[in-house]
């Protein structure tokens, strides 16, 4: 089977998500006086991404608008540690406090180290592209914030466009068809296992889940795991091949 595009996840696959999140969080939760309530720092962290989470996935299917799932976690988080005053937050008191968290976040937004390498040595040989769970506008300037977007140019297929999340086949087909190949000759690569890894093998693309995490999960058939995007040039093109070959073999 000859694979001749990759897609890609933006969050915690190319961009390292997770980690400007956490320096977000306990950079705010300190500076507003909250830190100190929680047993410790990794505690904070936890109730943040499970409310996070909940409410995300709220505004995936509709119920929230973008905006709407930040407020209505920033209400739910006060509400957590007993600051939420007694006539609640208007919407403006409650972007603003948002907000001051957004800013330590976006401050430290990164590319994980492997991204760009892997994705210059992939660029000759496939046609690349993005499907994500999120806003093309979002994900488009997060990409241009960290280095990445000139790799994808128009290939970019985001779930609030599209109507439909991850892990619904549809969105990978989507994705399939800004790249103009069928599924069969299009990779996946992703980091979360059920939405991402068998997903994308559902929907008869060759799914490559990035456990970075090194969970020890062993996937079925059909589905590759790599440790980081270093192992996914030669899982595409052999180790003989990554420094060498003929660009645009389509």
């Amino acid at each position: 089977m000859t694979i001749r595009g990759v897609l890609f996840d933006v969050d915690d696959t190319l961009f390292d998500y997770s980690s400007s999140e956490q320096a977000g969080v306990l950079g705010h939760l300190t500076t507003e006086g909250l830190l100190e309530l929680f047993p410790s720092p990794a505690d904070a962290v936890a109730v943040w991404r499970e409310i996070m989470e909940e409410e995300y996935t709220r505004f995936l299917t509709g119920e929230l608008t973008f905006a709407g799932q930040q407020l209505t976690r920033t209400r739910r988080f006060l509400s957590y540690v007993g600051r939420l005053p007694a006539g609640g937050l208007s919407d403006e008191e409650a972007e603003l406090w948002f907000a001051r968290y957004r800013e330590l976040r976006n401050a430290v937004w990164a590319a994980f180290p492997d991204a760009d390498p892997v994705l210059r040595k992939l660029a000759p040989r496939f046609r690349l592209g993005i499907v994500s769970n999120s806003s093309l506008a979002y994900q488009q300037g997060k990409l241009r914030a960290i280095g990445l977007l000139d790799h994808f140019g128009e290939a970019i297929v985001c779930a609030v466009e599209h109507g439909v999340p991850k892990p619904d086949a549809g969105i990978f087909l989507a994705g399939c068809a800004t790249l103009g190949l069928p599924a069969h000759q299009v990779a996946y690569v992703g980091d979360k296992y059920e939405i991402d890894a068998v997903g994308a093998h559902e929907a008869g693309l060759r799914s490559y889940w990035l456990d970075r995490a090194a969970t020890g999960i062993t996937p079925p058939d059909g589905i590759t795991v790599i440790r980081s995007l270093d192992e996914l040039v030669p899982a595409l093109i052999g180790p003989d091949r990554s420094s060498t070959g003929s660009p645009g073999a389509f």
